[in-house]
């Protein structure tokens, strides 16, 4: 009996240790079976190449009805165990099905075959880039790479090296640092997404830039509420009699001739770079922006251009820097010292303005007029695509430096009056040209909300009563000039789909400059901003207007015959003084009602 025991206790042994090895193999089988499938998924591979083939399905078929056999079940290998397991094999093999397909590229698609949707910085220091495509590109491996491009770079760089590699699908997302302030900061950069081919690179992407550039900013001040969009080029040795003016708004000039040294004075290091300020001209700025916002005015900086000579020649674009006796030039966003300077610039000057207790700016002008090539934005001529798109490199790095610093700031650039009247004789561009080009080319590369500063003088600008009728102000889009008896064709232009902001919304659009001379007569220098300031109102799409100006110029009136101020080089407030003061007051119509038979008519 107990021979008889040992003998049943020895082939009971041995079936366990047979069905522990028959478990484990089955078990190590349907692990590789898993494990082969994930390979396809990670690997991209096609399942309509490289999915399991007849023979293979056949005994996968063999290999799950051979679970069902009951003498397979013991306490080592149950029911439980092998439903697992073949569930997990299903799972792997649907994501294999449902893996996109793999698309040979053609030379048409291959540089926009994958979108980048979104370049965002997230968390303050991250950049996240966000992609999409309609299926995977074939290529040497199963990557794609991001590449970083400088601004003024419209192609992977020679030599680059990718900031990081992502497994490709339909929808992915690559996160990176930001780098603010430091020498390898990503703040001003595009990104492209490229995949391997034949060993090199090849960008599948058209380049983006970070859209949101405030989500960095240490500041957000965007202003003070007001009553009305009045608003005047102040006289700087006169700034105590603004307070009588009842303003909402002042503009005022920053030359960077001006607020730039080459040694001492305040050091700014940006981006590993030391810039110099002046500090009695800087400390001179602090205390106007401090006396006009505690009237309750806000600021509008004016950034000029008139380095050309200065320690700073980076800031000028290099074909600008000779051949003009231009007041201003065209900022360089073209070379890697040029983006450098212009950044350091104008994050030195929003960080000072946005909340530090020097006085506050709340929108920001880069440039004077820039399709008055010859006079106001000087590079040699050339086609109007590649000026603008030079002004346009350089703007974004304005408008991404200054947001990185005061989230709610606006930045606008500003044309003149002229529409479409401009042509390779006068050597300047349409104004209706530039804006077409630098819209289209800031939405292509990922759109920001920049605003428009617009001039709408009477053209010529001696043409004080601009209600009378010319051949150069008509109501159609193609009018030659656009002054305020046509300011609808400006403000309906902006509410083109093209135009709008990335909300949808028609973009912030200020007068930065208007005014008329009194050289005609005072009463029709009066009646004539009392007729604009209501076509203005009822309009509804301008948010501030800046009068030019407090005091007439002395170098305007000898050089161009304009008196445009509200009173004379010495002081004598003109006629058009009172009307200004009370033109949003309680007062206004016993301060314009003169104006409608100069004018015509009624008109408020």
């Amino acid at each position: 009996m107990k021979k008889r025991g040992r003998i049943r206790s020895g082939a009971r042994a041995r079936r366990n240790r047979r069905l522990v090895i028959l478990s484990s193999i089955v078990a190590g089988s349907a692990l590789i079976f898993v494990v082969l499938a994930a390979i396809y998924v990670i690997f991209g591979m096609d399942p309509s190449k490289d999915a399991l083939e007849p023979e293979e399905a056949t005994d996968m078929a063999i290999f799950e009805s051979s679970f069902q056999e009951p003498e397979l079940v013991s306490e080592y290998l149950n029911s439980s165990i092998i439903s697992s397991i073949v569930d997990a094999g299903h799972s792997v093999t649907e994501a294999v099905k449902k893996r996109p397909k793999t698309v040979e590229m053609t030379d048409a698609n291959r540089s926009t075959f994958v979108n980048i949707d979104n370049c965002l910085i997230v968390d303050t220091k991250k950049v996240q880039i966000d992609c999409s495509s309609e299926g995977i590109p074939s290529s040497d491996d199963k990557y794609y790479y991001l590449f970083e491009e400088a601004t003024y770079e419209d192609s992977i760089p020679e030599n680059a090296e990718p900031l990081a590699k992502i497994y490709k699908n339909e929808n992915t997302s690559f996160t990176i640092n930001l780098n603010k302030g430091q020498e390898d900061s990503r703040l001003f950069s595009k990104f492209t997404v490229a995949v391997k081919q034949g060993g090199e690179y090849v960008s599948v992407a058209h380049s983006k830039y970070i859209t949101n550039p405030g989500a960095c900013a240490g500041y957000s001040y965007g202003g003070m509420k007001h009553h009305s969009i009045k608003g005047i080029l102040p006289d700087p040795l006169r700034i105590s009699e603004l307070a009588d003016l009842n303003l909402s708004y002042a503009a005022y000039n920053i030359p960077l001739s001006h607020i730039l040294v080459s040694s001492g004075g305040i050091s700014y290091n940006y981006d590993g770079v030391t810039y110099h300020f002046n500090t009695g001209v800087i400390e001179t700025y602090d205390e106007l922006f401090k006396k006009l916002n505690k009237m309750g005015i806000d600021v509008a900086a004016i950034v000029l251009n008139n380095a050309n000579t200065s320690t700073y020649p980076d800031l000028t674009h290099p074909d600008a820097r000779r051949g003009s006796t231009a007041p201003y030039y065209m900022f360089n966003g073209v070379t890697d010292g040029g983006v450098r300077a212009c950044a350091a610039v104008a994050s030195f000057l929003a960080g000072r303005y946005s909340g530090s207790g020097h006085g506050n700016v709340s929108m920001w002008i880069i440039a004077n007029e820039v399709n008055a090539r010859k006079e106001y934005n000087y590079m040699p001529y050339v086609d109007v695509e590649t000026y603008t798109l030079a002004f346009t490199k350089a703007f974004r790095v304005f408008y991404n430096a200054i947001l990185s610093q005061n989230s709610a700031a606006k930045v606008y650039f500003s044309i003149d009056q002229r529409w479409t009247m401009n042509s390779q004789k006068t050597g300047d561009y349409n104004a209706k040209d530039f804006l077409d080009i630098l819209a289209a080319s800031i939405k292509e590369d990922g759109d920001i909300d920049w605003g428009l500063a617009a001039h709408p003088y009477s053209y010529p600008n001696g043409n004080t009563a601009f209600w009378k009728s010319t051949k150069y102000t008509t109501h159609s889009v193609d009018t030659p000039a656009i002054s305020m008896d046509n300011l609808e064709v400006l403000t309906n232009y902006m509410q083109r789909p093209e135009m709008l902001d990335t909300s949808g919304d028609v973009r912030s659009i200020i007068l930065s400059e208007i005014g008329y001379s009194s050289t005609s007569g005072e009463t029709l220098q009066a009646a004539a901003f009392a007729y604009a300031y209501s076509i203005m109102e009822k309009n509804g799409y301008i948010d501030a207007l800046m009068l030019s100006r407090q005091t007439d110029a002395s170098d305007e009136i000898a050089a161009l015959k304009l008196a445009l101020g509200l009173q004379t080089t010495g002081g004598k407030h003109k006629y058009i003084y009172n009307v200004f003061k009370y033109i949003d007051t309680d007062k206004r119509k016993d301060v314009i009602s003169f104006a409608y038979d100069i004018v015509g008519k009624t008109f408020d």
